[in-house]
């Protein structure tokens, strides 16, 4: 049964082999949040994920005929990482499998870790399947992400840190998928300092925990495409399911957009890289979906393991969302000079251009009008409406 002694045990077990990772101020966030924040940073184990810790305390439990028979494992691909790393340390061999859609990053780093690497499905849920095949015809062990008590201890040393390090720590905010980290840390945390709220951050393209949570039992949501494909788990673990019902002091979701400006804030105001799973703590603190006011707060980074494909996307996303991109449809007059002195405005309004494409073709204006399609780098909403009132008071149509 999971309890402080079995987190205690793993705190051991795992000493020297996983980062005790900083407890970083994070002024930015402070600012913004009116709190005292700090960011437990699990972005700077070595395979770059908290996962780290669980795999490293089952596989170290393995009995040598175990670790002959090898394991297996499915994984979006951070656990992934974990096992495959401390499998080659301890000589097991190892076979992941892992969704198609897992993001090239990790799944390059999880085969350089010498693991056998099987691409299956385009969900956890199918790849967690095949994985099930895997074990009952090679006989392999089977190493749960999340639901599994060993694993579950093992992510629990993350919330022993946070109390020796930020002793005065009033809310813990961690990320929630299958609930692993969750219940790790939330039974942690209850017993070293019972006063401390211990916080899970889903995405809500997934809320399955939350959801489950709030029926009073397992719940399954369907799957879909997320920035935070981390946490992106169907269906929550029995254990952690039951570790979290009734302990777990609340849960909140956070949007796509919530989770691209809080990868864009990290980067900008707290220097630190975060996947999506990695940002949601700082996206809750940052939408406001957790008052932090006056209190300290810690936020984990749960990982950085992000394609820099799409981390270029989403900073994209970010500016978008944060009004720091602005995209506009003006109709201009058909006539020489009219592009020119569209862009002479928008340069006296401190507007970059960063794209423009002119439509004749296929505008949508009146004759004699021709559409022009821009993309600014602004300052933010005020300055963009800035820009809007301007195009009005010198008469230009734009949508």
């Amino acid at each position: 049964m999971l309890s402080l002694d079995s987190i205690l045990a793993a705190q051991e077990r795992i000493r020297g082999r996983v980062l005790v990772s900083p407890c970083a101020e994070a002024y930015g966030l402070s600012e913004r949040t009116g709190g005292r924040v700090a960011l437990k940073l699990e972005n700077l184990q070595r395979t770059g994920s908290f996962k780290e810790r669980g795999a490293c305390n089952k596989l170290s439990l393995l009995s040598p005929e175990e670790r002959a028979r090898g394991v297996v494992a499915s994984s979006a691909g951070n656990h992934a990482q974990g096992v495959a790393m401390h499998a080659q340390l301890l000589r097991i061999s190892a076979t992941i499998v892992m969704p198609k859609t897992t993001p090239f990053i990790k799944v390059d780093n999880t085969r350089k870790w010498g693991a056998s690497v099987v691409l299956h499905g385009d969900s956890y849920a199918e790849a967690y399947a095949e994985a099930q095949r895997i074990r009952t015809s090679e006989g392999r062990i089977f190493v749960h992400p999340f639901d599994d008590e060993d694993v579950i201890a093992g992510q629990g040393t993350l919330g022993l840190e946070i109390v020796a390090q930020r002793p005065d720590v009033e809310v813990v905010v961690v990320c929630l998928g299958g609930g692993g980290l969750a219940a790790g840390v939330l039974t942690a945390i209850r017993a070293k300092a019972p006063r401390t709220r211990v916080i899970g951050v889903q995405t809500s393209a997934m809320p399955s925990m939350q959801r489950s949570l709030a029926a009073g039992a397992p719940l399954s949501v369907p799957p879909v495409r997320t920035l935070a494909e981390g946490i992106a788990v169907s269906t929550p673990g029995a254990l952690t399911f039951a570790a979290l019902y009734h302990a777990i002091d609340d849960v909140v979701t956070v949007t796509e957009e919530e989770i691209a400006s809080a990868i864009l804030f990290l980067i900008e105001r707290e220097k630190t890289v975060a996947e999506g799973a990695g940002a949601v703590a700082a996206a809750a603190l940052l939408a406001g979906k957790i008052d932090a006011r006056g209190k300290s707060v810690v936020a984990t980074v749960s990982g950085g393991n992000i394609d820099v494909n799409m981390l270029a996307r989403v900073i994209e996303r970010g500016l978008v969302s944060s009004a720091r991109l602005l995209r506009l449809t003006v109709n201009l007059p058909d006539a020489p000079g009219g592009l020119a002195r569209l862009a002479a405005l928008l340069g006296d309004e401190g507007a970059n251009i960063l794209e423009i494409v002119h439509q004749r073709a296929f505008a949508e204006a009146s004759w004699p009008e021709v559409s022009v399609d821009v993309v600014l780098e602004i300052r933010g909403s005020e300055h963009a409406a800035r820009v809007r009132r301007r195009l009005a008071t010198e008469a230009y149509r734009f949508h």
